[in-house]
């Protein structure tokens, strides 16, 4: 079921904008397909990476299993780190969704381990962002405000679909501020170019380290 939910939306992307608007369509020098299906990685990991918030909220919740986490000897980092991790398996799973569907539309990317790098620091960043978000949250419903206006902006602006430079300077101002951007740009580049861009690297390495140290003092606020 979930490699299910994993694959509905790239599928219908794939098929709507890569096959049918696509075609005859080429940017920076690729075929729109071999453009899109990297960018698609990068939203897939990003959704499926954020999703663990809403998880983490039904145990605070309703489940009331964070209440037992507080009342153990795990420490908060490592219960930052556990979360994390569940992001970073479901960031990568979704990513190898996208390139078996790639597989089946007859594209091809590099798949390397500067690629599966990429998808592992992208899925590391929104994870962390994830679990951050979720002790801020007062309420379940509030959660899906958080993914309205923040993952699905993301999802559509920063660099999945179509180059940064093609908006006003304005809007890529705003864009470069936010993660994905440099996500896609770095993923893009190992599926494409078989290497990593070393200055989008080093800001999502610097945003994980800072989001993690942010999710760990908001768990520990949480648990007092």
């Amino acid at each position: 079921m979930l490699l299910s939910s994993m694959t509905v939306a790239p599928f219908l992307y794939i098929t709507a904008f890569g096959v049918a608007l696509g075609c005859d369509i080429s940017v920076l020098g690729n075929d729109y397909m071999s453009y899109l299906l990297p960018g698609l990685v990068a939203l897939n990991s990003m959704t499926q990476a954020f999703s663990i918030a809403g998880e983490i909220n039904i145990a605070r919740f309703y489940w009331n299993v964070f209440d037992e986490i507080q009342a153990s000897p795990v420490s908060d980092s490592a219960y930052v780190a556990g979360e994390v991790l569940a992001g970073i398996t479901r960031g990568v799973t979704a990513a190898a969704v996208i390139v078996v569907l790639g597989l089946l539309f007859g594209v091809e990317i590099r798949i390397s381990t500067a690629f599966w790098f990429a998808v592992a620091l992208n899925s590391m960043v929104f994870s962390t962002l994830a679990v951050a978000l979720a002790m801020v949250v007062r309420e379940h419903s509030m959660q899906m405000m958080l993914n309205t206006f923040l993952i699905t902006p993301m999802a559509f602006l920063g660099g999945t679909f179509f180059p940064v430079d093609r908006l006003p300077e304005w809007a890529r101002f705003v864009l470069y501020l936010l993660p994905i951007t440099y996500s896609s740009g770095i993923i893009r580049s190992a599926a494409l170019f078989n290497e990593l861009q070393i200055i989008p690297l080093f800001v999502l390495l610097i945003m994980s380290g800072g989001l993690f140290y942010l999710a760990t003092s908001l768990v520990k606020m949480a648990r007092d």
